[in-house]
């Protein structure tokens, strides 16, 4: 088969559509034909050589993708050659094939084509995950997202505003602030030009953000704490504005307000499995009630996936990049 590999890390460049050997399922898992990746942020992170796939996982790039089941690995029941699936990876979705462990497989949901169900996986296990099954977001409460455009942000907004939540969101610029609210965001921030903590309050009448997905971390940390309401909930799931960061524990001991901080891609099997199976159970419904839907900027040939990396780096996008693989035959 042939995949997207990183012979040396660096710039977009350095993404080599080159012939590999195919991966084999082994016990537990499947083998899928790919129809289409995505691209996430990991990805990038990877190509510079900061983000290394876990140990026995695919080397190549792709947190995500859809195809069609090619063969089932020993101890797999419940699926069947020929079925079109998507799924969360640890690593190997720019590519031709991939081996996936059978509990992180979902079917595509009603309605959506296979290509764009590849953009579906990530975000809706991130933010299923982090602000449902860790922050516990309630109807009537308000979510304020960091990257309210980007693929994360903008199946957020659809996710809260499903279960009855307000939305506030952070965006560079009217362009995407106003694609936001089509999705449905209520609170609108620009923040080249406001200061998210003084908007989230004059929005909430002082209370503040119930809950808080943030993408930057570090450079954000101060203010998203003061930002937070009474028993408020900030969940960190990106690391873009920094590591390190200083916690004024106080104001969150007055807030008795909570810090968490999760990924994906180094969770054991089972909690892989556990999460993909409440996205199952939650999330594709509203997919295929047409209340929830995968919004995508782009689809752009798999082996020009540099392309798709620039869009990222660059921001140009609103959504997520989807990988075509190519045609079969």
């Amino acid at each position: 088969m042939h995949a997207i590999t990183i012979p040396e890390p660096g710039g977009p460049e350095a993404l080599v559509w080159a012939e590999v050997p195919d991966p084999v399922p082994g016990e537990g898992e499947v083998l899928v034909d790919v129809v289409a990746s995505a691209v996430n942020r990991a990805d990038l992170l990877q190509r510079q050589g900061f983000y290394d796939p876990p140990p026995g996982s695919s080397p190549y790039p792709g947190l995500e993708c859809s195809g069609r089941i090619s063969a089932l690995g020993p101890g797999v029941s419940g699926w069947a050659v020929g079925e079109e699936v998507c799924a969360l990876l640890a690593g190997g979705g720019y590519a031709e094939k991939v081996a996936v462990p059978a509990g992180q497989l979902l079917p595509v949901p009603h309605g959506v084509d296979l290509a764009t169900a590849a953009a579906l996986p990530e975000v809706t296990a991130t933010v299923w995950s982090n602000v449902f099954m860790v922050a516990h977001l309630r109807p009537g409460e308000t979510l304020l997202v960091h990257g309210g455009a980007s693929g994360i942000g903008t199946m957020a907004i659809q996710l809260a505003k499903a279960v009855g939540a307000r939305v506030a969101v952070t965006a560079g610029g009217p362009e995407k602030l106003a694609r936001c609210a089509q999705l449905g965001a209520d609170i609108l921030i620009d923040y080249r030009e406001q200061d998210f903590v003084e908007e989230i309050r004059k929005a909430t009448d002082g209370a503040g953000a119930d809950v808080i997905l943030d993408i930057v971390g570090a450079k954000y940390l101060d203010r998203n704490v003061r930002a937070l309401a009474v028993n408020g909930r900030l969940a960190v799931i990106g690391l873009q504005g920094g590591v390190k960061g200083e916690l004024n524990l106080g104001a969150l001991l007055n807030k008795r307000a909570a810090v968490t901080a999760t990924s994906l891609r180094r969770r054991p099997l089972g909690e892989k499995a556990a999460i993909v199976g409440a996205v199952a159970e939650h999330v594709w419904p509203l997919i295929a009630a047409g209340r929830v839907r995968a919004v995508v900027d782009r689809q752009v040939p798999m082996r020009d996936a540099a392309e798709g990396h620039r869009a990222l780096e660059t921001g140009s996008h609103v959504g997520k990049v989807v990988l075509i693989a190519p045609e079969k035959g």
